[in-house]
């Protein structure tokens, strides 16, 4: 029965990567299609926080399923061995479930319950980051660990790649007597991507695919003092918080200087390539994620949040749409941890 069953699902499967490959513009309707249902979900009814979660999960799921098995239908795998590939996969379906598993461990066991999750989760992030760092020099990473598929792109390519496959005529005439160059009819492309120019046949341009793909940059001692410190700072601010109580200033102002630390370490970012220059930036721009974080955000930052938002709500056409659904959601997002420092 058991094998029966097994069968049955593996034909399904495959039935589900022969339509992904096949249609991957109705893919990607689905995906927004399950995102957007987790936005409208939010504050509709009881537990609906949870359950809006879920969907959330669940569709940066789909899309991560979704993107494997197109990266295999266009030959497209990452540039790594099968063992980081796995690692880096499970590191991003911890990142994607996390928050709904704070959510349901709360909702279903209580609060003692849910720091256990918290901690088993971020010392299973930190242990899998360790061995991208030090076993595979896997350099900066990433968040999410696997980036999402640049579908257009690569399913651009991979068109341009089967035209050059078939044989087709000069891509120019040029006049026996006069030495004009013309462009053929069968060589015009796109009209987003014409120029008025002669045919170009030298130097292509770089494809975006490689750009991508690029092997991660080498760091030096200083770089990998900065990465591991970004790796121990969740385990350093949960000890604190064990040690100090959540109402104590110091977990906040010791997570804050290691990630300040870790940015001033990181500085040279030139020979970075450009996933990792994002990667820079987006921890930056999370430094901003401190005035939202307890307890600088109960002494000083709530007034004057929510003085701001009532009075775009009330005052800007067009702004309470967004600013009053804000107002609602803010206390659920603080009492979730790895909304504020996951």
């Amino acid at each position: 029965m058991s094998v029966h069953c097994r069968e049955k699902l593996l034909l399904l499967y495959r039935r589900y990567q022969s339509y992904v490959t096949k249609n991957p513009a109705a893919t990607a309707q689905l995906e927004g299609t399950v995102r957007t249902l987790s936005y409208l979900i939010a504050g509709r009814f009881a537990d609906s926080h949870e359950l809006s979660e879920l969907v959330y999960s669940a569709s940066n799921l789909l899309v991560l399923l979704n993107d494997g098995i197109l990266r295999k239908g266009l030959c497209r795998s990452l540039p790594m061995s099968l063992s980081q590939q796995k690692l880096l996969m499970w590191l991003t379906v911890l990142e994607y479930v996390e928050v709904f598993t704070e959510m349901g461990a709360a909702k279903l066991y209580g609060e003692r319950c849910r720091w256990v999750v918290i901690i088993l989760i971020q010392l299973a992030k930190a242990v899998l980051r360790i061995l991208l760092l030090f076993w595979y020099k896997a350099g900066i990473q990433t968040s999410p660990p696997v980036s999402p598929l640049d579908r257009e792109t690569q399913l651009g390519c991979k068109e341009n790649e089967d035209k050059d496959e078939v044989p087709s005529e000069e891509p120019a005439f040029v006049g026996q007597r006069c030495g004009r160059v013309m462009r053929s009819l069968s060589s015009i492309p796109s009209f987003q991507s014409r120029h008025w120019g002669a045919p170009q046949h030298d130097n292509p341009p770089r494809r975006p695919e490689e750009e991508l793909l690029q092997p991660p940059t080498h760091l030096g001692l200083q770089e990998t003092i900065a990465e591991s410190l970004f790796i121990a700072r969740p385990l350093v601010h949960l000890l604190g918080l064990g040690v100090c109580g959540s109402r104590s200033w110091k977990p906040w102002i010791i997570s804050g200087i290691l990630d300040i630390t870790n940015l001033s370490l990181m500085r040279d970012t030139k020979r970075l390539n450009r996933r990792e220059r994002a990667e820079m930036r987006r921890r930056a721009f999370l430094l901003l994620y401190y005035l939202l974080r307890s307890p600088f955000y109960d002494r000083y930052s709530q007034t004057r949040i929510m003085f701001l938002l009532r009075l775009l709500a009330d005052y800007v056409p067009g702004v309470g749409l967004v600013a009053r659904p804000l107002l609602d959601y803010l206390p659920v997002w603080q009492k979730v941890y790895f909304y504020n420092w996951g």
